[in-house]
């Protein structure tokens, strides 16, 4: 009796315990609990920090709706980071001129960190097997009037993330009406479906917290919640490459050079290379190359990169492709080459090629002590020294694309922004502009809503957004792709064909005018994507260099085409 009476003593506790769980479930999802929002913003990135910056500046809006930010991570280390002078985190991003508008348009740029900032003026591009090179010269952008001007003097501003999104919390923190709610993670999304319901979304937060949400904004990423919920399927495939990011220490320009604004790549056929400035004594590497040398690379002794960053750049592509054997040898035997045989290695090769010791070319012979720079001085990056500890660092690189950026039906009342809706190669720089032009373009969408006295989840609300954004995007990124496959390749014809190409492009002013323009984020009519991704696209096909330029170029170009396919077809076969 007495252990009969023990067992439902003990049944007793389990039904309460099972009971009281399930009351708390109860409370947790109860109408009670549950808080009713207008926007709720999904992922504290700079998309999701800089939509609800947007929304929180107007006036309108503030008045109008209510809005809550919702971030699994710590923002306030963001909102506290800081490094000394001198030293930068490696995530760095190319902010548009169009991009800084919005930001200085919705009040948050003046929070970012000037003295972390640094503008590009000039911008050098070639092939790393043909050296056909092109120049992009921020002082030839035409104004408005269709003239040269000081505000046209820089093409992009270069920023570290971190420093862009402390600015972008900063601002946020002095406005009360917007909600953030971190280090709480999604558990759950579904849709209402209670008598009386408005079928909206409703988040359910891993603190027990339940949002009901009139519109939700996926700007959480690559896998995104949000897009699930919606059911909007996407479609891509990973590029066969790692990015390698690292902070680089270099010396000052000297007395006859111009300061360090001017950003450089080349497309080597592994993936591009692009030195990227950031003061008159770093910059920002990112190097996009094959999985296994991107992580030998990482493990390699950091003054081993900077050698092989520098020789990347400066030996013609056959020597260069030997390094990558050399270290790729090594990282299978289990060992590293030294910084002795690489030094060795690199100035072996430099005699073979005849690199003069007093060329900007050579990297490990150099006889340059200041004074005069060479001529060649410009055509390539300063010689980097050493590595900024702690900053050498890879990451996959992917392309995707969301099928729609609207959610309808039993996934309605939802929207993508940024990384959600489109992940894109990082050689054009363009990934965090175009997350940018999401953000601009869905707060423009939702305040014109609301000052119609519309419904901002409603799916004709946002049609808009939707026609404007995914087109846009998809040029920028249809033409990215192109790029890196075409670089890709090593087959002569193709060689040949996007070398003259490119030459050709270079002595076409209006051409490459109308292509900063377009990557810097002016809105012009001929956007210059569309002429590169129409020109990449004949290319690619094998179409002859007139037929990708139109038929507009004239004689006179003609004759130009017909001398630099000689110089380029020299220049491959020797």
């Amino acid at each position: 009796m007495a252990s009969i009476a023990v067992q439902r003593s003990l049944s007793k506790k389990v039904i309460g315990t099972v009971l009281c769980q399930r009351k708390a479930i109860c409370r947790a999802y109860s109408t009670e609990s549950i808080q009713d929002k207008d926007v709720v913003i999904v992922g504290g990135g700079p998309a999701g920090l800089a939509l609800a910056s947007a929304l929180g500046s107007n006036e309108l809006v503030r008045e109008s709706i209510k809005v809550a930010l919702v971030e699994a991570g710590d923002l306030s280390k963001i909102h506290d980071w800081s490094l000394p002078a001198g030293t930068y985190s490696n995530r760095v991003s190319s902010i548009t001129n169009s991009s800084r508008t919005f930001l200085e348009d919705i009040g948050a740029w003046s929070y970012v960190d000037a003295s972390r900032t640094s503008p590009v003026r000039e911008m050098q591009v070639w092939d790393g097997i043909s050296d056909a090179r092109i120049t992009f010269d921020a002082a030839e952008i035409p104004s408005s009037g269709g003239t040269t001007t000081a505000e046209s003097s820089e093409m992009a501003r270069l920023t570290e993330n971190l420093n862009l999104q402390r600015a972008l919390l900063r601002h946020l923190a002095n406005i009360e009406d917007i909600q953030l709610l971190q280090k709480v993670k999604v558990e759950s999304i579904q849709r209402e479906h209670k008598e009386g319901g408005n079928g909206w979304p409703l988040v359910h937060l891993s603190d027990g917290t339940t949002i009901r949400a009139r519109l939700l904004v996926g700007a959480d990423g690559f896998n995104s919640p949000v897009r699930s919920y919606a059911g909007i399927s996407s479609y891509g495939w990973a590029y066969d490459t790692q990015a390698v990011v690292a902070t680089l220490n270099h010396p000052p320009r000297g007395a006859f050079q111009g300061p360090n604004h001017t950003a450089y790549q080349r497309f080597l056929p592994t993936g591009p290379i692009a030195f990227l400035p950031l003061s008159p004594t770093v910059s920002s590497l990112v190097w996009s190359t094959k999985p296994r040398l991107a992580a030998a690379l990482c493990k390699s002794d950091p003054a081993v990169l900077a050698n092989m960053i520098n020789a990347a750049f400066r030996l013609p592509e056959v020597s260069v492709r030997y390094l990558h054997e050399r270290i790729l040898e090594a990282d299978i035997a289990g060992t590293s080459l030294s910084h002795e045989a690489i030094c060795d290695e690199i100035a072996f090769r430099e005699r073979s090629h005849d690199i003069s010791k007093y060329s900007a070319y050579a990297s490990i012979t150099s006889a340059i002590s200041g004074g005069i720079p060479p001529n060649d001085a410009e055509a390539v990056p300063p010689l980097v020294t050493s590595i900024q500890p702690g900053t050498i660092a890879s990451f996959p690189l992917k392309y995707n694309r969301a099928e729609a950026y609207l959610g309808e039906g039993p996934g309605g009342r939802t929207v993508l922004v940024g990384d959600a809706a489109h992940t894109v190669h990082p050689l054009a720089g363009q990934g965090l502009n175009l997350g940018l032009g999401d953000v601009e373009c869905l707060a423009r969408c939702i305040t014109q809503t609301l000052t119609q006295g519309g419904d901002i989840g409603a799916y004709t609300a946002l049609r808009s957004y939707s026609r404007e954004r995914y087109f846009a995007n998809y040029k920028v990124m249809s033409a990215v792709d192109k790029l890196h496959k075409l670089y890709s390749t090593t087959l002569g014809p193709v060689v040949w064909a996007r070398s003259v190409g490119l030459e050709v492009l270079n002595e076409l002013d209006s051409v490459k005018a109308a292509l900063m323009m377009d990557a810097g984020g002016s809105r012009i009519q001929g956007s210059g994507w569309d002429v590169l991704a129409k020109g990449v696209e004949g290319l690619a096909g094998g179409l002859s260099t007139a037929s990708m330029l139109g038929q507009g170029i004239g004689s006179v170009v003609g004759a130009r085409i017909g001398e630099l396919a000689k110089t380029v077809g020299r220049r491959y076969s020797s």
